[in-house]
C-alpha cells in the first residue's frame, strides 16, 4: 500500500480577471497573505483586525527567518475569509498598520481542500 503524502495549501496570487476564470474551474477559498509583521503579533490578534471587513474563517502566523540584511526577525500571516467580497474589501481598505507596522498585504485565493489545513 502506498503512503499517501497530505495535501498542502497553495496560495495563488492572480490579477481579478484570472481569479473570475479559475473560480469557474474550481472551488476556491478567498484569503490574504500578509509580510512583514512583527514577531509577537498573534493570531487572535490578526483575527481581531481583520474581522471588520468580514467573516475570518482560518488564520495563521509563521515566522520567517531572519535574513542577513534585516535588522529585526518577522511573520507571516494568512486571514481566509468567507467569502471572496470580504476578502476584496479587506484588501483594498489599505494601507495596513498592524501592531504599530505598516506590513504588506496580497491577496491570494487558494484551492478548497476537503480536510481544512487552516
Amino acid at each position: 500500500m502506498e503512503k499517501m503524502e497530505p495535501q498542502r495549501r497553495v496560495y495563488i496570487s492572480l490579477p481579478k480577471k484570472y481569479m473570475a476564470a479559475l473560480a469557474e474551474k474550481c472551488k476556491l477559498d478567498h484569503g490574504l497573505v500578509i509580510k512583514d509583521l512583527i514577531t509577537n503579533i498573534n493570531e487572535g490578534y490578526l483575527q481581531a483586525y481583520f474581522r471588520q471587513w468580514g467573516s475570518i474563517t482560518a488564520c495563521m502566523i509563521k515566522k520567517t527567518p531572519q535574513d542577513s540584511d534585516s535588522k529585526s526577525a518577522s511573520a507571516l500571516g494568512y486571514v481566509r475569509f468567507s467569502s471572496e467580497e470580504e476578502a476584496d474589501t479587506a484588501d483594498w481598505a489599505g494601507p495596513h498598520y498592524i501592531g504599530g507596522m505598516e506590513v504588506e498585504v496580497k491577496r491570494v485565493v487558494s484551492l478548497k481542500m476537503d480536510d481544512p489545513e487552516g
